[in-house]
Parts: structure tokens; sequence; C-alpha cells
């Protein structure tokens, strides 16, 4: 008897990953929760344990491609030892290659290949005919019968082409209306670059965007295209901040274990703006907006791999050392990439820090479907007018990102000002005004 390996439901707007590669081969043995194969998302990679003891069967989607949560990766068969263990070496690879020789034949790029690969029509190309239900055994029978899938329409990964139980669970976790998406994500394409002149060209260098970064890449393109975004300014005097932290930053660190950043003074400044102005911690779901009573802050970390944005939960009911706690806790996590799926779900508003690379100014995307996401850069000094005096004042810009579809320019205004107020005067955190 196969137990089926599914892909796992991976998180809240994580529509799809990426198979990086498979740790076990067709026929090999495996123990139960077992790394089998590692997941790609645009948040986070991940392994998929075996359900079962066994041996690993037949591979149906191979490394590159583009799966779906549910989508049937293989399947697990009982350890035989003899020439039933090789027969998955032998069947396994007639879909795989057919798959695999599709993006080739036609001209799509980048997620639409991988998609069009991992869910794209099997029987085209393939060299055994497909059998009918009846031919093909009473299970088969059975789940047309339920699930109104035509048999003949398959790719048979059995013998002589025989559609297997496994074949119809595959095509019944991706749905009739699977293939559809892929194009849609490639609606408007890239034009292709003028060639290079000769000297130019041997020069160059053609790399393969990852399919976690093109994933990236389309996520970014997609909150662009649905929001109405709009992004305002203002400055922040960060001397009270920084003569704060110069202070006590050793009695911090001694007493909590964790340095004293800037981290846990933005995020409290941005409760309390987003307390004051509910619409920034909001999203629009459909004809409906929904305002959340909550607060959980999205802190960005940039990584070898990409981007990747870990939520502090329920940051409004942890102190400034909690919350410093946790986004150190974060960054190691990120750059041992370690992060779990849960780690990087539900968060209702984004801090992104590109100071620490030295941005001056920048205009933050949206993390979707987030309404809002504020944008730090680096502390300069700069000439500003105290009291009728000229000063040099340690300056930073922030930058707030939203959707004006949801957000007023009235309230974003409000919402950046109430975070320089709480910053200029950091009391403020901790008296909670």
């Amino acid at each position: 008897m196969a137990t089926d390996i599914l892909v796992p439901t991976l998180g809240e707007s994580v529509s799809e990953a990426t198979i990086g590669r498979w740790f076990k081969k067709p026929g090999d043995t495996v123990e139960a929760d077992e790394p089998l194969v590692e997941l790609e998302t645009d948040k986070v990679t991940l392994e998929v344990n075996a359900p079962a003891a066994g041996e690993l069967g037949e591979i149906l989607v191979k490394d590159g491609e583009t799966v779906e949560p549910g989508a049937l990766l293989g399947s697990i068969v009982e350890a035989s030892g003899g020439a039933k263990a090789a027969a998955p070496k032998t069947t396994a690879p007639k879909p795989a290659e057919t798959t695999s020789q599709a993006p080739a034949e036609s001209k799509s790029t980048g997620a639409e290949e991988a998609s069009s690969a991992a869910y794209g029509n099997h029987g085209e190309g393939a060299a055994v005919a497909p059998r009918d239900a009846g031919d093909n055994g009473p299970a088969v029978a059975k789940m047309a019968r339920e699930t109104g899938i035509d048999p003949a329409g398959l790719n048979g990964s059995g013998k002589d082409g025989r559609v297997t139980k496994g074949d119809m669970l595959e095509a019944k976790a991706k749905g009739p209306a699977a293939p559809a998406p892929a194009p849609a994500r490639e609606a408007k394409p890239t034009a292709p670059r003028a060639p290079s002149k000769p000297d130019d060209a041997a020069r160059e260098e053609r790399v393969r965007m990852t399919k976690l970064r093109q994933t990236i890449a389309r996520r970014l393109k997609d909150a662009q295209d649905t929001a109405a975004m709009l992004t305002t300014f203002n400055d922040v005097d960060m001397s009270a901040v920084m003569a704060m932290r110069s202070q006590y930053k050793d009695i911090f660190e001694k007493k909590h274990g964790t340095k004293l950043g800037f981290m846990g003074f933005f995020t409290k400044a941005v409760i309390g703006a987003l307390k004051d102005v509910p619409a920034v911690n909001a999203e629009i779901d459909g004809q409906d907006l929904v305002y959340k009573n909550y607060y959980h802050i999205g802190i960005a970390v940039g990584t070898d791999k990409g981007l990747v944005v870990p939520v502090v939960r329920d940051a409004d009911d942890l102190s400034i050392a909690g919350i410093e706690k946790k986004i150190a806790g974060f960054g190691k996590k990120a750059r041992d990439g370690k992060l779990s799926i849960e780690e990087m779900q539900g968060g209702t508003f984004t801090i992104t820090n590109g100071g620490i690379y030295g941005s001056l100014m920048s205009t933050p995307i949206l993390n979707a479907p987030q309404s809002g996401i504020l944008g730090m850069h680096r502390i300069e000094e700069r000439p500003v007018v105290r009291n009728g005096k000229i000063e040099a004042r340690p300056m930073m810009y922030l930058a707030l990102s939203y959707d004006h579809r949801i957000v007023d320019g009235k309230e974003a205004v409000t919402f950046l000002v109430r975070v320089k107020e709480a910053l200029e005067d950091p009391a403020r955190l901790v008296l909670d005004l």
C-alpha cells in the first residue's frame, strides 16, 4: 500500500513553493519523519518529512518545479527489496521526462515555466497511450465516478501506462483550474533587452534567476499592481533616543541579556500610532475592511537568500526588552535559515530598516495584504533650527508607504507625526502617552 507525500499547508498568503532538492532517490529506504524534500517559498525554506517508513516510490515533481499546498509530490511504498523496489525507478521518469520537456518546447519563462511543468498537460508527448477507467483498476474507476476526473486525460505512471490511484489523487489536488494562474502571473512580461555589442557581451555574465527570487519579484510587483500605494515622509530628531540608549545600554544588556537597539523604540512608537490611526492596521478583504485590534509587527530581516519578515506577535503586550529579545532571536534564526512559516505569518504592519545599509531615503513596498509599512533610514547629523538657533542634530528620515484605498492622506500624515512625537520624547513610550 502506498502512502502519499503531499505539500503541507504553507502558511498565510503563501500560495506556492519551489522544489529545492530531493534528499532521496526512488527505491531508497526511508524512515518515518525523515526529511525527504526541501521546499522554498518566498518567505522560508522548509523540509517535508516522510509520512511513513518504507521505500521512496515515484517522484512526481522534480527539482526546480513549482507546487501548491496539497499537491502530490510522490509516494512511499512498502519495502520489498526485490523487483518491486526497482519498479519506481523505471516507471517514475515517464511523467517527469514529459513535464521537464514541456517548458523547453514552449517559450514561457520563470515561474510560469515551473508551474506549467508541474501542472501542465502530462498527456502531451507521452510515449504510452492512457487507459480508460476500466483498464486501470476498480480504485481508479471509483475515484473517476466520485470526482468526475476522466482517467483518459491523464498520463498514467503505472505499468504499461496505467493510471494509478496516485495519478488520480494528484489530478484531484491540482484541480481543473490549476493551469490557468501561470499565464496570469506573467501577463506583462519584461520586454527583451537589446543585444549587447560583441565586445560588451564577452564581458557579461548571465545568471538564471532562482525560483525564490522570481517569486519575490512577482509578489512585490503584485503588491504595486493591487494597492493604490503612496508614500509620505517626515524626519525625526533621534537625540533623545540616542541619549537614553547611551545611558542605559550597558545596564540593559547586563539585566536582559540582549543589546538595546533602536527597533524596540520604533516598534513601541508604531504601536501607539496604530492605536491612534486604526486604518493603518487594517486590510481590505473583498468589499470589507478588516480592522485588527491586535498588533503583530513584522520586522524585515535581510538574508543571503533574500528579505524575510518574521513577526513579533502581540507586540503591544511586550516591553522594549521583550521586543529586543524577540528581534535578536529572529535575526539569528534568519541567518541560520531556521525561521519557520509560523514565525512569519499574520503580520498586521511591517517595519524595514534600510539605514543599516546606509540608505538615506526610500519608498518601501507594501507587504501585502497589509496597508502600511514604515521605512527607517540612516541617522545623519544635519543642521536644524531649535529655538531660533541652527544646531547639528542626529536626524533620520521616516517613510510610510500605505494603501490609499483604505488609508487617507490625513491619516497617513497623522500616523507618521505620532511616531515622530514618541521618538523625540521617548518618555511617552514608557508612560503609554
